[in-house]
C-alpha cells in the first residue's frame, strides 16, 4: 500500500465524480468505475447481457480500437496517485491500460475537452487485482480519462490526491435558499415524481429520488420553483445540481430575483439561461445583488438534485432571523 493512499479519492461519487462518457458500456455500465464502496461479485448472476459484473466492461472488439471512460472528479486537484481494480475480471480484462488528464474551466461535455496530458503512461494489467500507479503530473486536474486497450472490464478507478480549490468560488456568506435556514417554496410548476422541497433540504442527494423532478412536457413550456429565502441577502453564488439525473436532466436553467422590500413584481437575471450537463454539480459566480425571492427555471422540464444561492444577509436579513429567533424561544 502507498502513502498517497490515504489521500482522498477525488473521482468517487461520494464527493460528486461523475462518469460522463463512455463509448462502451454493454456488458456493465460506466457509473460503477465511481462507487465507493469495494466491488462485490455473485456467482452465476444474469442479466439479459451475461452475468452481472460491479464494474465497468465492454464488448469483445472485432476491429482495432480502444475503449475509453471519461470522469469528472468530484474535488478537482493535484493527483498523487490512481488505482485501477480489475476485481473478479479474469477472463475479461483489459491487458493495458493508460490514463490520462484534463484541466477545464466551466462544464464541458466530455467531446469538447481537447486537451489531455498524462498521468499513468500504457501499463500492463492483470485480472481481478488492484494495480497500484504513482503520478508525477503536479498540475490541477478536474477530467480524468481512462483508456483500456483493447476492451474488457475494469472494476474501479481509484483517483487519489489533494483537493486544490477554485478561489474564484470561495465566497462568503451562507445558503439563503436552505430548508434548514428557514427558506421556502412558495411556487411549483410540477412535481409529478418528486417534491420541490427537496431541491433546498440539507446534505447532497445520494439518489435521484431524493431530487426534484417533473414530468415530461409535450408543450412549449418549461418548468420551474420559487423559493423565498430565510433572509434578505446579496446574492454572490448559485449552485444548480443534477446530480444523478443523466437521461433527464434539464437542458438549460436560469435563476430570476426580486427584492420584496422595493418591488414584488420587478424580476430581475440573477444567473442568465446557461447550459447544464447531466449528473453535475454546477457553481456559478454571480454578479452581487440584493433579493428576498429567487425563482429557478429549468427548461424545457426534468430533475435537478440541489438548488443553492449563497449571499450573505443585509441588515435587514439578520434582523428578521433574530426576529424569528426571538418570537419562537420565548
Amino acid at each position: 500500500m502507498t502513502e498517497w493512499t490515504r489521500l482522498p479519492d477525488l473521482a468517487s461519487r461520494a464527493v460528486g465524480g461523475g462518469v460522463v462518457w463512455a463509448n462502451d458500456e454493454l456488458f456493465a455500465e460506466r457509473e460503477n468505475l465511481i462507487k465507493p464502496a469495494e466491488p462485490v461479485y455473485q456467482t452465476y448472476t444474469f442479466g439479459h447481457k451475461g452475468q452481472i459484473y460491479d464494474g465497468w466492461e465492454t464488448r469483445r472488439r472485432r476491429e482495432p480500437g480502444v475503449d475509453q471512460a471519461v470522469v469528472r472528479l468530484g474535488m478537482p486537484g493535484v493527483v498523487r496517485g490512481v488505482v485501477v481494480d480489475t476485481a473478479f475480471f479474469k477472463g475479461n480484462y483489459p491487458p493495458f491500460c493508460w490514463v490520462e488528464g484534463a484541466h477545464v474551466d466551466g462544464y464541458p461535455s466530455a467531446d469538447e475537452i481537447t486537451e489531455w496530458f498524462p498521468l499513468v503512461e500504457r501499463s500492463a494489467l492483470k485480472g481481478d487485482e488492484k494495480h497500484f500507479f504513482d503520478v508525477s503530473e503536479g498540475r490541477r486536474v478536474t477530467h480524468v480519462r481512462l483508456t483500456i486497450d483493447p476492451d474488457g472490464g475494469v472494476a474501479r478507478l481509484r483517483v487519489h490526491g489533494e483537493p486544490v480549490a477554485d478561489p474564484r468560488l470561495l465566497v462568503g456568506g451562507i445558503d439563503l435558499a436552505a430548508l434548514e435556514n428557514g427558506a421556502v417554496v412558495t411556487g411549483c410548476s410540477n412535481m409529478f415524481y418528486s417534491a420541490p422541497n427537496n431541491l433546498i433540504a440539507p446534505g447532497q442527494a445520494t439518489v435521484m429520488g431524493e431530487g426534484w423532478e417533473t414530468a415530461r412536457r409535450r408543450d412549449d413550456g418549461n418548468d420551474w420553483v420559487s423559493v423565498r429565502l430565510a433572509a434578505a441577502g446579496v446574492v454572490q453564488l448559485v449552485e444548480l445540481d443534477t446530480s444523478h439525473f443523466k437521461g433527464n436532466a434539464p437542458g438549460w436553467a436560469s435563476v430570476r430575483g426580486c427584492d420584496e422590500r422595493t418591488d414584488p413584481d420587478a424580476w430581475f437575471d440573477v444567473l442568465p439561461r446557461t447550459r447544464l450537463q447531466p449528473d453535475t454539480r454546477h457553481r456559478f459566480v454571480v454578479d452581487a445583488v440584493e433579493a428576498t425571492q429567487v425563482r429557478l427555471d429549468i427548461y424545457p422540464d426534468g430533475g435537478m438534485a440541489r438548488l443553492r444561492v449563497i449571499g450573505t444577509p443585509t441588515g435587514d436579513g439578520v434582523a428578521h432571523l433574530r426576529s424569528v429567533w426571538a418570537d419562537t424561544t420565548g
